[in-house]
């Protein structure tokens, strides 16, 4: 059914049901545009096997340190937020299934890309053991503990939250892992979350996509989405055991702050879309449009403003250094 038929019914009525049946046809485009330029890749090819040895346990090998590792030490702390993130994919499958459906193309693309990022966990999974680039007990509890408590997004609003809430998280994925890899300080690292990024970029593709063509079927409701997503936005691995934390050194360190979550994730996402450019809108959505507006302003305020506090904390450190 193409978008602007004449059954379908104008945007204030639509229900999750309506809207999921009437996005279906374009699910069903973006997964054969996905299926056509993603590539095959091995997992096992990414990971130095031949750096693994036994750890101290039931195999009596040697107890980990921090010295083994080849990765920064902001970049253990990111791969390791990065990866919980990853692991806790049964979770957000269930999130996701539940609302979109296991059905059609939907379900087609919900167990495809399940099974895409679960080949990210693997990889991360195994390269931190084999190049003991962090403390496997420490991850494995953390592990433990984050799957115990299972993810539940904050916008279980609609059917259109949802699509707005993976558009940015994707992106916001594929940054994390970029930035990761380049402040490892370990190629082999690069190479693999350059791999796993190329993925998530597709991803979000996909949900971008489908975003676009929601804002054309439902312009009001999918801006108020949107909205609602990009104001309280949070990463899926909030969660877990010591996030503030270890967020806060990624933000310092440079991989993931305000300045990156405003110029590399939600303005790019909102400028393909023309998001603040929409005409034609009823009063939720030039509201919506408005609110948006304004905090996009007052984010790059902020953002501005950690940029000079973190300047000067990194002087004063090479100062003391």
């Amino acid at each position: 059914m193409p978008l602007g038929s004449p059954y379908l019914a104008p945007s204030e009525t639509w229900s999750d049901t309506s809207l999921l049946h009437a996005l279906e046809e374009v699910v069903e485009r973006e997964l054969d545009r996905h299926l056509g330029v993603a590539k095959e890749w091995m997992p096992h090819e990414y990971v130095p096997w031949s750096d693994g040895r036994n750890f101290d346990g039931v195999l009596g090998g040697e107890a980990w340190a921090p010295e083994q590792s080849k990765v920064s030490e902001v970049g253990r702390v990111s791969l390791v937020v990065n990866l919980l993130t990853e692991d806790n994919l049964p979770s957000y499958h269930h999130e996701i299934a539940t609302l979109f459906g296991r059905d059609g193309a939907w379900g087609t693309w919900v167990h495809r890309w399940t099974a895409e990022e679960g080949r990210h966990a693997i990889v991360m999974r195994d390269y931190l053991l084999a190049s003991r680039a962090v403390d496997p007990c420490e991850l494995e509890r953390f592990r433990m503990r984050h799957m115990a408590e299972g993810f539940e997004h904050d916008h279980r609003h609609s059917v259109l939250h949802s699509v707005a809430y993976v558009a940015f998280q994707e992106l916001a994925t594929r940054v994390s892992h970029r930035n990761t890899g380049r402040e490892s300080g370990d190629p082999v690292c690069e190479r693999m979350l350059t791999r796993i990024a190329t993925d998530e970029n597709l991803h979000m593709v996909f949900y971008r996509n489908l975003l676009a063509a929601a804002l054309e079927l439902a312009p009001d409701p999918a801006l108020v989405a949107i909205r609602d997503v990009v104001v309280d936005f949070r990463m899926p691995g909030h969660g877990m055991p010591g996030f503030e934390r270890a967020a806060a050194r990624m933000a310092l360190g440079g991989i993931y702050n305000l300045r990156v979550h405003h110029d590399d994730v939600l303005l790019p996402v909102l400028r393909h879309l023309k998001v603040l450019e929409l005409g034609g809108l009823g009063p939720d959505g030039l509201r919506a449009q408005e609110e948006l507006g304004v905090f996009m302003g007052g984010l790059n305020d902020q953002a501005v403003r950690f940029d000079e506090r973190r300047a000067a904390l990194l002087a004063r450190r090479r100062a003391r250094a």
